[in-house]
């Protein structure tokens, strides 16, 4: 059984917009709902557990409806004061319906450009293994900064590597690697994977997608709603007409 774990519960205003931004709309749906359709539609993936904060589900459940994709979604975990103890609280949901074999693939409610064949390969490259996580090589000088004013180390840019989601690791032993990190270092996490790691978990890397980036600020929100708006569905298609594009001829 593999169950899509989607953290949703992020209260951040990097993006500078009222609400969270994987609320935020683009083409009349919420930025969240586009990788719940991916998986949703993927036939790998059984169940969908999403983290969201409570004043979010009646929205979310709606829309899951309106959609009619909800038919794996099993139900909500609540928020925890850190990305890896929401995580956690994922986990422990998930442990009600799923078995310590089943696999839990991790991936960001604003991270809407997730691709079937990115969850594919996810899952494929996960089979033998404890788990699997899509990177990205480092393209500039990497350089290591103790103080964050002068350059105190130099770094091997071609032993280095971005993490992307989704992660994919078999839940029994990703869920007792969460809680030996109780009730302190947990705090410290912000990759899903460290956990994995630092408990000596079989994990391995595949190539990541660049398009499968997360909106943070302002500006990936605005490369989003480009993506969207000018993509191969096309404006129209998909029901809406950004501000500036006229309601007929090109896009220019």
């Amino acid at each position: 059984m593999n169950i899509a774990l989607i953290l949703s519960g992020g209260t951040g205003r990097r993006a500078g917009t009222d609400i969270p931004k994987q609320y935020v709309e683009v083409c009349g749906k919420p930025v969240l709902s586009y990788s719940i359709e991916t998986l949703s539609a993927h036939g790998g993936i059984d169940a969908i557990q999403i983290v969201a904060d409570p004043q979010w589900h009646e929205r979310i459940r709606g829309w899951l409806g309106t959609a009619d994709i909800g038919m794996k979604f099993r139900g909500f975990s609540l928020p925890g004061e850190t990305r890896q103890l929401s995580v956690l609280q994922g986990l422990e949901d998930i442990r009600k319906y799923a078995g310590g074999s089943d696999r839990v693939l991790i991936h960001d409610g604003a991270r809407p450009m997730l691709t079937a064949e990115m969850a594919t390969a996810c899952l494929t490259a996960a089979e033998g293994h404890g788990g699997v996580l899509p990177v990205l090589p480092m393209k500039d000088t990497v350089y290591g900064s103790r103080d964050g004013r002068r350059v105190t180390q130099l770094l091997n840019r071609g032993e280095i590597y971005g993490g992307q989601a989704p992660e994919v690791f078999r839940l029994g032993p990703y869920y007792e690697a969460n809680l030996r990190l109780l009730p302190n270092r947990i705090l410290k996490i912000s990759g899903s994977a460290e956990p994995a790691v630092l408990a000596g978990m079989d994990i391995v890397m595949i190539p990541g997608d660049e398009g499968n980036f997360k909106i943070t600020t302002g500006g990936d929100l605005d490369r989003f709603r480009e993506m969207v708006y000018r993509g191969k569905k096309g404006a129209r298609r998909l029901g809406c007409v950004p501000e500036g594009m006229a309601e007929s001829g090109g896009e220019g």
